[in-house]
């Protein structure tokens, strides 16, 4: 189980989810009230304790000439689960693998590609692992926001103070 978050904690993690590339410690510490020293112990100490895994970039596929993206939904036996899913992600073009925790559909795979001759050869590499597609879906377009999900109250506060602070550097 998880360790308990503090205000100061959630309003870290929700600037980080906007712009962590971008984000001083010092904008962070200003928005959340404390000092910069502050918010470098807090971050250090978020990703010793592994809730901050690492910073990725956000890949637009199609300007990467990538334009296919496809999801595929697989079932597989629960007790297979790792192991199928340690095999589907060492498919090249398989970008993200989702386990289910229930529901007999319990594999959830992202992939990418340039042609459908690229979709074709990640499909026929699933199959060939054993496993049946039981649906695709191709995504047209993918929306990504830092989710509130440490219920952090003043979410929006936090967000109008930072906005002003970027008026004020432009």
């Amino acid at each position: 189980m998880g360790r308990d978050l503090d205000d100061v904690d959630r309003s870290i993690l929700y600037l980080l989810q906007q712009d962590a590339r971008n984000k001083t410690a010092q904008e962070i510490g200003d928005t959340a009230g404390v000092s910069a020293s502050t918010v470098r112990n807090r971050i250090k100490q978020l990703e010793e304790d592994g809730i901050i895994k690492g910073y990725h970039p956000e890949i637009d596929y199609e300007a990467a000439n990538l334009p296919l993206q496809v999801t595929f939904v697989i079932s597989v036996p629960p007790t297979e689960l790792k192991q199928y899913s340690e095999d589907i992600r060492a498919i090249q073009g398989v970008i993200d693998v989702r386990e289910m925790l229930t529901g007999r559909r319990n594999i959830h795979v992202d992939v990418v590609g340039t042609s459908t001759s690229d979709i074709t050869r990640i499909t026929d590499a699933i199959h060939d692992i054993g496993v049946e597609i039981e649906s695709s879906e191709m995504m047209r377009r993918r929306h990504v926001q830092p989710f509130n999900h440490f219920f952090l109250q003043g979410a929006e506060e936090m967000d109008a103070h930072a906005e002003a602070g970027a008026e004020k550097e432009s």
